[in-house]
């Protein structure tokens, strides 16, 4: 192509399912990053509709940014944009016009939902799915990619495993040539800086599982970050689409930080090591999450609420990632990358 040619533009059309922190974060970074888009990638990204527990706000033209904002607000005026209350989230996947539905709700691995319905139903009306929600493909990984292959569309979820990290695109792109061997790392960013906080402090950990409430790295209820099930359902997802898996939660072996004491911190740094909390898959169909000693000078000994993990690989060797894994703007990175994927 000479430089002077320009790329034809292809208006993508979004719907976002589920407002609330990630949801709200994916509407501000297309608004925020809408020219640069069309101008490197050709995509003319305009959000169509947004549903959460308030209603459903549409606008087939493409929402602006104050319409945006005045829903995230509740302060939606019918005046000014067609805000529909008692239109469903799964009538806005099915009747409004779209490519693209970000499925944003709130994880649940019990049954999926309703998460899971959401993305069927997208599947099913010829949308795309892109994803932050671990408990569908947590739960039904292989009967989602099956839909998407019979109905010829992609659903895309880097955003579920590590954030903004970019785990499963560098292992399906970047090392398409390589057999996976294993991943390990820390996958959850709150036990993380708990026990960063409790070793370099010598802090009990109620006391820093209070701080970080306080602060907002926990959940008022953080059972699924303290216990390992969060990291324990990222591994899932890890297993089925990296190994080929067909694994749910109840085959991962989990242990999580709770019973971690300041004094088993404090011996562990004396002889040279971390403990962190360390999820495993591996080719062979281990599945485990538990805490580990990790030698201060292994590149998995990261603080705070960092993620990382090491990709064994056949021939590159092991290559570790380092980013954030958690956050609105971090994981609307995520689901962004995965859209724009989609048109490359």
């Amino acid at each position: 192509m000479r430089a002077e040619e320009k790329t034809k533009t292809k208006i993508v059309r979004i719907s976002i399912v589920g407002f609330g922190h990630v949801g709200s974060g994916v509407a501000e970074v297309v608004m925020r990053k809408h020219d640069e888009i069309l101008r490197k990638h050709g995509l003319d990204l305009q959000i169509v509709g947004i549903a959460d527990l308030k209603g459903t706000i549409i606008d087939e033209a493409g929402l602006s940014g104050d319409e945006i904002v005045r829903f995230r607000a509740g302060r939606a005026l019918k005046t000014e944009v067609d805000v529909d209350v008692d239109m469903s989230s799964l009538e806005l996947i099915r009747e409004i016009e779209h490519e693209v539905m970000v499925e944003a709700t709130p994880t649940n691995v019990t049954n999926g939902e309703p998460g899971l319905t959401h993305i069927i139903t997208a599947l099913k009306s010829d949308r795309h799915v892109v994803t932050s929600n671990k408990g569908p493909l947590a739960l039904e990984y292989r009967k989602l990619m099956e839909l998407a292959e019979r109905k010829g569309r992609e659903i895309r979820f880097e955003a579920t495993v590590g954030g903004a990290m970019p785990l499963i695109s560098l292992i399906r792109e970047n090392l398409a040539g390589n057999g996976i061997i294993s991943i390990k790392g820390i996958l959850n960013g709150t036990c993380n800086y708990i026990l960063t906080r409790m070793t370099n402090e010598n802090l009990p950990y109620e006391h820093v599982l209070r701080e970080a409430q306080e602060i907002g790295i926990a959940e008022t209820d953080p059972s699924k970050d303290v216990k390992g099930i969060d990291t324990a359902v990222k591994l899932v997802i890890l297993a089925n689409s990296v190994f080929g898996m067909d694994a749910t939660y109840r085959d991962v072996k989990v242990r999580g930080i709770t019973e971690i004491t300041p004094d088993a911190l404090k011996l562990a740094k004396d002889a040279g090591y971390a403990i962190k909390l360390i999820g495993d898959v591996d080719i062979d169909g281990q599945l485990e999450v538990t805490p580990r000693l990790v030698p201060v000078s292994d590149p998995l000994n990261v603080g705070g609420t960092l993620n990382v993990a090491t990709i064994r690989t056949d021939l590159a060797g092991d290559i570790t990632v380092i980013g954030k894994g958690a956050g609105s703007i971090e994981a609307a990175s995520a689901i962004l990358s995965d859209i724009i994927a989609i048109y490359s």
